[in-house]
């Protein structure tokens, strides 16, 4: 199963780290007082718009006032993003809850454990060559489609959506899961053998303005309410740093107030300098497509409900084993207490 083979992977990792990924730094400059701060690790999936409220908490210092020194580091991918929480490399992980799900199905001694939903829709679209304005998924039937990773939310949703909507995934049309995280608009403008591809932003977007894709369809949309983030950490180092954990939720909370109270556009004027090669005009555009869709949480509440819904999808896609409480993967009690 190719979970165990990521999970192996991780266990490699422990032993040796040979290669680190990309990393941002979430503080801006040094200040007299940073080496009071405490320092803290967080591996995010990707580096996207979709998780803007982070990016707010980030850029309003919101870390820094709950006494934080945050670096932010890009796993691309939830097996690499679990990779280093499980090492140690990073304190925080900020993936799909489905990561902790697969490393506990596969005896972890010392579970990554959820503790605060940032996202409740899916992230990505699916874009077509052309523009489809009365588009209906059954148009995907004997099409091909630039999917994603087996057993990622991306792809579990997007085959969750066509079930949903009477076509087998395996049957009715063609889904090329080959292609990695992140590359996938470059192989659909690059090849015309894909008639779709599905596409987080700023790639969705880009592909619009290049006049090499459409959005036809919010996978967000039309899968309904999934918790598709959430940020985890392993359970001893929650043991041991409560102090950590709350102000980290703190600080995530406060973003998350900022993004309910505001406007796509003040929304994308603070987040724009986290993606300085995307223009204004595009952060906020995008940014407004999730916010229409109701994509962030107003609190960080992880609830039981969308836990089970979580496990649904993964049953429904063969990737699960058996179910797992939700109390042993969940604690509610820093977003509970959040301020």
């Amino acid at each position: 199963m190719k979970n165990k083979k990521w999970i192996a992977l991780a266990t490699a990792v422990i032993l040796a780290v040979t290669a680190l990924p990309v990393t941002v730094f979430a503080k801006k400059k040094d200040s007299p007082d940073d080496k009071t701060l405490t320092k803290v690790t967080l591996n995010e999936v990707a580096h996207s718009i979709f998780y803007a409220p982070q990016y707010v908490a980030i850029e309003k210092g919101y870390f820094k006032d709950e006494g934080l020194d945050l670096t932010l580091v890009t796993g691309f991918g939830a097996d690499k993003t679990m990779t280093a929480v499980i090492s140690g490399e990073a304190d925080i992980g900020f993936m799909g809850a489905e990561a902790s799900i697969y490393a506990y199905q596969e005896g972890a001694t010392d579970p990554v454990v959820n503790f605060a939903q940032l996202t409740q829709r899916a992230g990505n679209f699916l874009v077509a060559r052309e523009e489809m304005p009365d588009f209906k998924w059954e148009n995907l039937k004997n099409k091909k489609v630039l999917g994603g990773r087996k057993g990622g939310m991306p792809e579990m949703v997007f085959e969750y959506i066509l079930k949903q909507n009477g076509l087998d995934p395996q049957k009715d049309l063609s889904i090329d899961q080959s292609i990695d995280f992140g590359s996938t608009a470059a192989a659909f403008t690059g090849n015309n053998s894909a008639d779709f591809t599905v596409e987080f932003e700023p790639s969705a977007t880009a592909l619009e303005k290049q006049g090499a894709g459409y959005v036809v369809a919010s996978l967000g949309v039309d899968s309904g309410y999934v918790p598709y983030t959430s940020y985890s950490a392993k359970t001893s180092y929650m043991k041991k740093n409560p102090d950590i954990m709350q102000k980290f939720t703190n600080a995530l909370q406060k973003g998350m107030d900022f993004v309910q109270n505001h406007t796509p556009e003040e929304i994308a004027e603070i987040i724009e300098p986290q993606f300085p090669e995307t223009d204004l005009d595009t952060i906020t555009a995008i940014v407004k497509r999730y916010y229409d869709q109701d994509t962030w949480k107003e609190n960080l509440v992880f609830g039981q409900e969308g836990f089970e819904l979580l496990q649904d999808i993964l049953e429904d896609a063969g990737e699960l084993k058996e179910r797992t409480s939700y109390a042993e993967l969940v604690n509610t009690e820093f977003a509970k207490n959040a301020s």
